[in-house]
């Protein structure tokens, strides 16, 4: 797993992915720090988050798009499927070696944080809410990303499919609205991923919503492993 995990970060980097990901995180994350906070004096990260949030939807598909996509156009996908290591640890490889390039990005906020700090009296609840937030969400993004990545070798076809799924994740809440108190509003309302991450961004940290988005990113890991281990057998 590990070698899997060094060999695709460093790919990130022998190619301009990783360095322009990073500078459109970084320059819309600036963006929005200085319109949201500085540019009117205020204190209150949250809208800059949720803006990324919005970013990230079409953002993150870049960054997946060719984990698994590529090696199948390459032609050496059968070359990783043979090779003496589980399938388990080829997927968690490649998720975590696009989760830490996204991890790099988040990791602006509490630098913004720490800045304002200086100059200001800020309330850290919201900042380490919403930054926990962005980062469990973003597992959900690079996970979902990486099992439509598997699916295909188009890297365009992957980037479209992975922004789907994520639009769905936004407006799964709006369609739990829609329908009337009953037990179509229950169950899809106890699937809703926007609420829960809504929920952490306000400092409210249970347990139960901790392990939901855990549990997200394991069934899309899970998927992606069958996938493998179909192509495996074929």
């Amino acid at each position: 797993m590990l070698a899997i995990f060094r060999r695709e970060l460093k790919a990130y980097f022998t190619s301009p992915l990783g360095y322009v990901f990073l500078a459109i995180f970084y320059a819309f994350a600036g963006l929005f720090f200085w319109l949201f906070a500085l540019d009117i004096g205020s204190t209150d990260l949250s809208t800059a988050f949720l803006m990324m949030f919005l970013v990230l939807m079409v953002f993150v598909p870049l960054l997946t798009m060719r984990l698994l996509a590529d090696d199948k156009k390459q032609k050496t996908d059968q070359l990783t499927l043979t090779a003496p290591v589980s399938l388990f640890s080829i997927v968690f490889g490649k998720f975590l070696s696009a989760y830490v390039i996204f991890v790099a990005g988040v990791a602006v906020f509490p630098v913004f944080g720490f800045v304002m700090s200086i100059f200001a009296k800020i309330s850290w609840l919201p900042i380490w809410g919403n930054t926990v937030g962005l980062l469990l969400l973003g597992g959900i993004f690079v996970s979902s990303g990486l099992f439509v990545s598997a699916l295909t070798e188009n890297q365009m076809i992957a980037a479209i499919g992975s922004f789907f799924i994520n639009l769905m994740i936004m407006l799964l809440d709006t369609l739990v609205n829609q329908f009337p108190s009953g037990f179509f509003r229950t169950v899809l309302g106890s699937i809703s991923i926007y609420s829960r991450y809504i929920e952490i961004t306000n400092g409210i940290f249970s347990l139960s919503s901790v392990l939901f988005f855990l549990s997200v990113i394991g069934i899309f890991l899970f998927l992606t492993v069958r996938v493998l281990e179909k192509k495996r057998w074929a």
